[in-house]
């Protein structure tokens, strides 16, 4: 097998032939299947991982985990796939990962954007934010175009020397350009900064940003608080070949009993909702989310903060259509969205504002960051600026930060260190979901009536419903229990279909032992009085969609 490192950013058919040879080399652990394809025709891998000589994928609770849909958020990528190695890899040798595969399953997808992340890691890249689909126009608009000019390998940063411009020169590194004060005097050593790029019809005078001709934001594109008016949201919920191939996948599976995004980047797990408050959800629910959100930060360091109180884009908007809002509000689970990496966590700085720090913070943080850069990737981080002839502008200067290893995601060397605790956050998420399980099973006899009586318990932290969310939108089917029965057997007493509502978990409990009493709510009792003159067996089979499936013989022998 080759040998995966996790040192470096994989473009399209590496990635594939890493996939397709775990799937040969570990048949009973892991397969490689496709939600379908995206919009160039790319196939969407999802890996599906569990001990299949235990059972099936779908009759065991299962995680969805998938990454990159945002064109340039490829750490993600290696995340996702540093997931997959750990559990094949520590599969017999680690007592968690063990069990979690053999009574548990995973959905994995590396890349639900191969086409956007494949244009971010060419050789001479572009950079979108998701799909490469022409939205909502077709035809290019004038105006700048964000391009590798000089063929280098890089998007960086254009300065033109602009008297009325506002950046200037670092006092104490020259190379960093920052902010110019509302009361500095005109005609100072200032700047103007562009990304790097060409200019559409350039008039000699005005410079505007083009919109990009791939306006669609993929993870807007779901089915939940949909507006057109959101920006990227695309003609209608689930227009998108990737969102559809992945909504239909999540909705196939009702055994998926949580989910997690992999994106960057804040260094944060954040949980819905997007739209509304935390006095908005079930109070039992939020309980739940903040437990899960302190393990999270337990195992990873990066905190858990809820979207709509702590990552607004506007402090008067909200973000509509996203993956883990629909996987929420529409289907009752847990759903995180974990960004990775933060350069300013690693400068040293402490940010509590994710979004507003970009609009205000102190120059001495620039230039923490900007030694940090210098520091960690030398000339690559913050690049020196150094003089480039451009077609239509000029005299320029090409440099500053090479945002794909600084800002978008961690530079490679610090790749592993950073996504490795990630995977011990996915491993929690899927074991403290329900699991189904036998607590006793009796027969008693007397001549050819045979009485059964088959206790089932509910052994996971989370409720089989998994939260009280899934209730309210009535999106979990109670636990059923069927009995099939031999030739000539008859049912004396019980039900052929039972239904048994929901088993509680352990979410619930305080942290105080006296303070509650504790009820065997993960349990449920049926019964079953059986004539079976002729003798055979009774097949036993109860399903829960999120908990799994248990099934059972009993001999029916006289």
């Amino acid at each position: 097998m080759t040998d995966i490192r996790f040192d470096t950013y994989y473009r399209y058919e590496t990635l594939t032939g890493f996939l397709r040879e775990w799937a040969e080399h570990y048949p009973n652990l892991c397969r490689l299947g496709s939600l379908g394809q995206s919009f160039e025709g790319r196939e969407i891998w999802v890996v599906t991982l569990t001990n299949f000589e235990t059972g099936p994928d779908q009759d065991k609770p299962a995680y969805w985990v998938d990454a990159n849909i945002h064109a340039t958020e490829v750490a993600p990528s290696a995340a996702a796939l540093y997931l997959i190695h750990k559990l094949l890899n520590e599969y017999g040798r680690d007592e968690k990962l063990t069990y979690v595969l053999d009574s548990r399953a995973f959905y994995v997808v590396p890349r639900l954007n191969p086409d956007g992340a494949e244009l971010a890691l060419a050789d001479r890249p572009r950079f979108l934010r998701s799909s490469t689909r022409p939205y909502p126009r077709t035809d290019e608009l004038d105006g700048l175009h964000q391009e590798d000019m000089d063929g280098d390998g890089r998007i960086l940063q254009m300065r033109l020397k602009d008297p009325h411009g506002a950046w200037k020169p670092h006092p104490d590194e020259p190379s960093l350009l920052i902010r110019r004060e509302p009361d500095d005097l005109p005609g100072g050593d200032y700047y103007r900064l562009l990304p790097e790029g060409r200019i559409r019809n350039y008039d000699g005078v005005t410079i505007q940003m083009a919109p990009p001709l791939a306006g669609l934001d993929l993870n807007r594109n779901f089915p939940v608080n949909w507006l057109p008016s959101e920006q990227g949201a695309g003609p209608f919920p689930t227009s998108e070949p990737e969102v559809r191939a992945a909504v239909q996948f999540v909705t196939d599976h009702p055994n998926i009993t949580g989910g997690l995004t992999f994106h960057t980047f804040s260094g944060v797990h954040l949980r819905p909702l997007s739209i509304a408050p935390d006095d908005s959800l079930p109070s039992q629910d939020l309980r739940t989310y903040q437990a899960i959100g302190r393990k999270g930060e337990a195992l990873t360091g990066y905190p858990a903060a809820s979207v709509y109180h702590e990552f607004k884009y506007d402090p008067k908007d909200y973000i509509k259509g996203t993956f883990d809002d629909w996987l929420y509000e529409h289907l009752g689970l847990y759903a995180w969205t974990t960004e990775i990496w933060s350069p300013q966590r690693q400068a040293g700085l402490e940010v509590k504002k994710y979004i507003e720090w970009f609009r205000e913070h102190p120059v001495e943080e620039d230039l923490k960051l900007f030694h940090w850069a210098r520091e960690i990737l030398g000339q690559d981080g913050y690049v020196e600026w150094r003089p480039f002839e451009h077609p239509q502008l000029g005299p320029v200067e090409l440099g500053g930060w090479n945002v794909m290893i600084t800002w978008r995601n961690p530079p490679p060397h610090l790749l592993e260190k950073e996504i490795a605790p990630l995977a011990d956050f996915v491993i929690f998420n899927c074991l403290i979901s329900p699991k189904l399980e036998i607590h006793t099973l009796t027969t008693e006899k007397q001549g050819d009536i045979f009485t059964i009586r088959l206790v089932l318990h509910n052994t996971g932290w989370l409720p089989t419903n998994v939260s009280q969310k899934a209730l309210e939108m009535k999106a979990v089917r109670e636990l059923e229990v069927d009995i099939s029965l031999p030739e000539g057997a008859r049912l004396l007493s019980g039900e052929m279909k039972a239904k048994v509502g929901q088993l509680a978990g352990r979410d619930d409990k305080g942290a105080v032992a006296f303070w509650a009493g504790d009820a065997t709510r993960e349990r449920a009792k049926v019964e079953w009085v059986v004539q079976a003159p002729q003798g055979g067996q009774a097949t036993i089979t109860a399903v829960h969609q999120r908990a799994g499936t248990v099934r059972v013989v009993v001999d029916l022998e006289k």
